[in-house]
């Protein structure tokens, strides 16, 4: 039974590491299968981060191989992501989370509309004035939220980065996936340091992560916007009737 768990663990990883860097949403399918394996919440939100980290080293280098990663404009989002990250690292240890989700998922209905209102913005992006206060701030408190709770900041990054950095969805999700690395490296660190880390079963978990990054990562460079802005729509949908429900 223990060898099953832990190939389901796998699969869910497969899964997640996919839909991980085509949108996100992915830790709907890893958290469920931490718990069910025996770890309390907690432990489970750290060892998470195995998974997470090396899913996005594996996907940041397929989209720097593939010229869609503004490999410079990604660091400097990464600082205040990082920064903010780090704070919720360590308000995690000490907060409820119900009442966050349900606002959450609110918001990811709200994100839903907009995907469906302005298709052209998703696929094509548009010409913005980029304001380096504005966008230090916003990337600050997305930076929190994926500290505290993980669950959905790929929508959040998403979401930023289309209309506060103007690129279109697949250079999105190449920044994206490159932010979410450096920031989750310090949160998994601070884990790690509370004993919140399971390491076997968080590798186990990065094997089936890494795997689905790669064929995400590939599917993203060759499908093209439209592809995965209607994959980003559904797993937003999805991740809003979750986290409401």
């Amino acid at each position: 039974m223990g060898i099953i768990l832990y190939f389901f663990l796998f699969l869910a990883g497969l899964g997640a590491g996919f839909v991980n860097v085509l949108a996100g949403g992915g830790s709907m399918l890893t958290l469920p299968a931490l718990t069910l394996l025996g770890l309390d919440i907690s432990v489970a939100n750290g060892t998470n981060r195995v998974g997470i980290l090396l899913q996005n080293i594996v996907a940041s280098t397929g989209f720097k191989k593939g010229k869609m990663l503004d490999l410079k404009r990604a660091t400097f989002l990464a600082i205040p992501s990082t920064l903010g990250a780090i704070s919720g690292t360590f308000t995690v240890l000490a907060i409820n989370k119900s009442l966050l989700e349900k606002i959450v998922g609110a918001i990811f209905l709200i994100m839903s509309v907009f995907i469906l209102y302005k298709p052209k913005i998703w696929e094509e992006g548009k010409k913005v004035e980029k304001n380096n206060i504005i966008s230090f701030i916003a990337f600050y408190f997305v930076g929190f939220y994926g500290g505290f709770i993980q669950a959905g900041v790929g929508f959040f990054l998403i979401m930023s980065l289309i209309f506060i950095e103007g690129y279109n969805i697949v250079k999105t999700n190449a920044i994206k996936v490159f932010i979410v690395m450096c920031y989750t490296t310090f949160s998994f660190v601070i884990f790690l340091m509370n004993g919140k880390v399971d390491i076997i079963k968080g590798l186990i978990l990065a094997l089936g992560t890494m795997t689905g990054a790669k064929i995400g990562t590939s599917f993203a460079l060759k499908s093209g916007a439209k592809f995965v802005r209607f994959i980003v729509f559904v797993m937003i949908v999805v991740s809003a009737i979750k986290y409401l429900l």
